[in-house]
This record gives structure tokens, sequence and C-alpha cells, in this order.
């Protein structure tokens, strides 16, 4: 027998690299009034933390954790609820990179990431993208061992396989698709955390990036780069992952679009 709506409640949690929060800050009002996430975790904000657009985003009703540097990187998490143990930098890693944001909230515990791109394969950005996603699988464990029910979302900056690129052999060994990279995420599902959107969709030619260049949207061309994955105990609370594509036909979009995870954690 279905549950009753008084028997389960569905949470909506949506991430976005919006590419500048101030650029991109009437999409993020429209496309929140329009969808209503109740959390949304934001990637690549490019601003200070005092410089953020409070009062703009006041009207939609969010409480707003935020986490930025000056024009580069930066994470914010909106969310219809006040998080606690917020969390702003990986354990034993020494970085002035604004890249990590972790709340709590009475459910499940959010892990936004801003994933560095990596510039190329063999520069020394390369090299930190690595060390810095081999700080994260170190932590991850201990994370999940405090907040079994655990989501990570964002920009991971990396291409799981084959599927997630419109062209395989073209990207093969370039940076966001690399086997090093893709070996990191092979690690993250070893310990136990799935890349939900493939719990419901198998199959190819579903992407979240497009470069600005070349038609790449008009002609799908894109990446899936970025990612919603769940621990153990949160997997089965998932009711679907979903790519909106809608904000990138817009005027002057982010390169990227939001995915949208729907859990449902009870009454």
């Amino acid at each position: 027998m279905a549950a009753s709506a008084s028997e389960t409640r569905v949470l909506t949690v949506a991430t976005w690299n919006v590419n500048s929060i101030k650029a991109r800050l009437e999409h993020v009002l429209q496309w929140c009034t329009q969808t209503t996430p109740d959390v949304l975790a934001v990637q690549e904000t490019k601003t200070v933390d005092a410089a953020f657009p409070r009062e703009a985003l006041a009207p939609l009703g969010y409480v707003q954790t935020v986490c930025g540097q000056p024009s580069y990187n930066g994470v914010a998490i909106l969310s219809r609820s006040t998080p606690r143990d917020v969390v702003t930098a990986l354990p034993d890693f020494t970085d002035d990179q604004r890249r990590v944001l972790g709340v709590a909230f009475d459910d499940f515990f959010l892990l936004n990431l801003y994933v560095p791109n990596g510039a190329a394969v063999g520069t020394d950005k390369y090299a930190y993208k690595l060390a810095w996603l081999d700080a994260l699988l170190a932590w991850l464990p201990r994370l999940m061992q405090a907040h079994p029910k655990l989501l990570v979302v964002g920009d991971f900056n990396i291409a799981p396989d084959d599927r997630d690129v419109h062209d395989p052999e073209a990207w093969r060994g370039q940076v966001l698709c690399s086997e090093p990279e893709r070996a990191r995420i092979k690690t993250m599902e070893a310990l136990g955390l799935r890349d939900l959107f493939r719990e419901f969709e198998p199959g190819a030619g579903h992407y979240t990036w497009w470069d600005y260049r070349a038609g790449a949207f008009r002609r799908n061309h894109g990446l899936r780069i970025d990612l919603a994955l769940g621990s153990p105990a949160l997997v089965p609370l998932c009711r679907g992952v979903s790519i909106d594509r809608t904000p990138r036909q817009w005027e002057r979009p982010s390169d990227h679009v939001p995915v949208l995870t729907r859990l449902d954690i009870g009454p």
C-alpha cells in the first residue's frame, strides 16, 4: 500500500555550479522560485562571505550558509532549516581554496564540494586535484561513520565513465576523464558511496555541463560532472535524481545546470 502524505515527506536537494553567484543572481532567484528546492548547494560563488548577496536572496526564505573567497571558488548552501556542525575544509589538508561546505540536518549530512578542475593532465594543478581528492577519500570513511546518512553533491569535475561523455574517444586521457581521476570516483564507490543518478538512469547522453563554445549545448556535446553520491544508509531513501537543463537556455547562463535529488525522509 502506498504511504499517505502524512506518513512520508520528500525533500529535494539541488546542486548547481552557478559560475558566479552575482552574475547568475537573477537565474538563482527565478529557478528557486519556480522549482522550490528544500536545499540548494551552490558551487563557484566567486565572492567573499561579506559580499554574498544575502539581501537579494532573502525573499526566497532560505538560511544562507556560505564559504567563499574573492574571484575564485566558493561554496554555499541555501536551506529551509538551520544547519549545524558546519565544516568548511578538508581535515588534514592545508589549503586556502574554499571548496568544501558540510552541514548536518536532522535527517542527513550534506557535503557540498567544488572539486578542483585540474587544468590539464601532467600540470601542477592536476597534481593538486589528485592530492585534494586523496585527502577527501581519507576523510570520507570517518565522515560516514559519524553521519551514516551522507549525501555528497557538487561539481566533481570528473565524468565517471564513458556514458557521461559526448565523445569518449576525443576525451580519452584528458582532464575530467583521465583514468587517475576516474579511479578516485571508483574508490568512493568502493567506500559505499553510490552515484544516485545511475540508480535510476543507466543510459548515456545525460550531461550537466556544456562548453560555451562551438554550440556545445545546442548539439548536446556535454559531460556529466555534477554528481550526487549517497551512502549505503541514504541510498534506500532516494526517490529519484533529475537534471534540469532549463537554465542553460536562459540569457548569459552558467555552463552547468542544476541536478536535483529527491529523498524520502519520513514523516
